[in-house]
C-alpha cells in the first residue's frame, strides 16, 4: 500500500446543525455560522466573514424554497482546514438539482446561485442517499 501522493490538509474546525425548513430557519442558520466563525477566530468584521455569511444566506435560502420537503429539516456543515473553508447545506430533494439561472431583464428572484458562484472559489452539488448536498468553498 502506498501514501496518498501529496500533503493532506489537516481539520482545523467543523461545525454542523440541523434547522427547520423555514425562512426562520434559514435565517438563524447563517447568524449562527457567523457565531461560530467568531469562535474559530474569524471576526465578523472580515471579508471571509461577510462572504460565508453571504454563502450561507443563499444556501439555506434555496434549501427552505426549492428542497423543502415536509417535516424535514435541512443541515448546515461548516470544515475549515487549512486554507479553505467550506459550507456545506444539504435538503431532502434530490430532484430538484440547483443551476445558475440566465439573466432575466428585471427579475425579483433567481440570482442566489449567481451570487454564489460569484463569492465562491468554488462550488456544486453531491447527491445523498436522502437529497442532496450544495457546497461552496473559499480560499482563507
Amino acid at each position: 500500500m502506498t501514501a496518498p501522493a501529496g500533503p493532506t490538509p489537516a481539520l482545523v474546525r467543523t461545525f454542523t446543525q440541523r434547522f427547520s425548513s423555514t425562512r426562520r430557519g434559514a435565517r438563524l442558520a447563517r447568524l449562527l455560522a457567523l457565531v461560530e466563525l467568531h469562535d474559530w477566530g474569524i471576526p465578523e468584521s472580515t471579508a471571509l466573514s461577510a462572504d460565508v455569511g453571504l454563502l450561507v444566506a443563499e444556501l439555506a435560502a434555496n434549501a427552505v424554497t426549492h428542497g423543502r420537503v415536509p417535516s424535514r429539516d435541512f443541515e448546515l456543515r461548516m470544515t475549515l482546514l487549512e486554507g479553505v473553508l467550506r459550507v456545506e447545506v444539504s435538503d431532502s430533494r434530490r430532484d430538484r438539482r440547483p443551476a445558475v439561472q440566465p439573466h432575466a431583464f428585471q427579475a425579483e428572484t433567481g440570482y442566489g446561485l449567481r451570487i454564489v458562484d460569484a463569492v465562491a472559489a468554488d462550488w456544486g452539488v453531491m447527491d445523498r442517499v436522502i437529497g442532496k448536498t450544495v457546497w461552496a468553498e473559499l480560499g482563507r
